[in-house]
């Protein structure tokens, strides 16, 4: 396991001695800390860690560690989460017809940069196939009407538990999610918005953005829920525009900014670095561990 690390992500109401039970906690199983995180929420008096041990150290089970740290959590009234890093997440994404958001995501899978396997690409148009082939990727085309969308999403589903997918990323898919299928993956639907949420929800942003005279543009990664681009925000960006941006102008720039905001989000999300609490996220910031 040399190499290896183990996240849990914690939260809690504040209270004192908090981080001190939870590090000698670790510390009498010999576990070695390579980074602790927190944040305290001293509006709503919450407590958000993450802390990430060196798995080399780990001389037991996992079941037996969890087990040990379940009677912890329940003295100390944790909410938790595990996450081994030899434990690679598998990802389905799905798109439409907009290009920018896939190339990027699959350029920085094959350079390494995120860290998780794609065993699929998920459309309702065969436009993409040439880019899912330039990356071998299989890519699933299952087309969608008003009348087939039931039947389509069941499709989605089976494929999706066929392969084992933990996390779907919805690289600019443009259709609505029945509220049925978000239900299925609370907090694993990744969605890119592209407008600075909560500002010009919906269709056509940028038209939206340009009619409003806006001096920046942004976009948004934030997990799908039944409320459309209501979901807890990841991840954002802007850019400044000017008087000058037409709507074209404002859709190229918005294009580079989708394409980083979707990859930070999605980033985040593998590497454990999310919380997510009520409608909001606690995004710890990058580490080495």
């Amino acid at each position: 396991m040399k190499g290896e690390n183990i996240k849990f992500l914690i939260q809690t109401d504040d209270k004192k001695g908090l981080i001190s039970h939870i590090t000698s906690f670790f510390f009498n199983l010999d576990l070695n800390i390579l980074s602790c995180q927190q944040f305290t929420n001293t509006i709503h008096q919450q407590y958000f860690m993450r802390i990430c041990l060196d798995a080399a150290d780990l001389t037991f089970s996992r079941e037996e560690l969890e087990t040990k740290f379940s009677a912890l959590a329940k003295q100390l009234n944790l909410n938790w989460s595990v996450h081994y890093s030899e434990d690679i997440t598998n990802v389905a994404i799905m798109v439409s017809k907009p290009t920018h958001c896939l190339y990027d995501l699959l350029e920085r899978h094959r350079e390494g940069y995120l860290k998780c396997n794609i065993p699929l690409v998920i459309s309702n148009h065969l436009d993409l196939k040439y880019i899912a082939d330039q990356y071998d990727i299989p890519y699933v085309h299952l087309p969608i009407s008003k009348a087939t969308k039931p039947q389509q999403e069941t499709q989605v589903v089976e494929l999706l538990q066929k392969h084992n997918i933990e996390l779907i990323v919805l690289a600019r898919y443009m259709q609505v999610l029945s509220a049925d299928f978000i239900d299925k993956y609370p907090q694993q639907i990744i969605n890119i918005h592209h407008a600075f949420l909560p500002a010009f929800q919906g269709a056509n942003p940028y038209l939206k953005a340009y009619e409003r005279g806006v001096k920046m543009i942004g976009a948004t990664a934030h997990y799908a829920t039944k409320d459309l681009d209501e979901g807890p925000i990841i991840e954002q960006d802007v850019e400044r525009v000017s008087h000058e941006s037409t709507p074209q102008n404002l859709k190229r720039i918005g294009a580079d900014i989708e394409a980083i905001v979707l990859a930070r989000a999605v980033n985040s999300h593998l590497e454990n670095r999310v919380i997510v609490t009520g409608n909001r996220t606690i995004v710890f910031p990058e580490t080495s561990a």
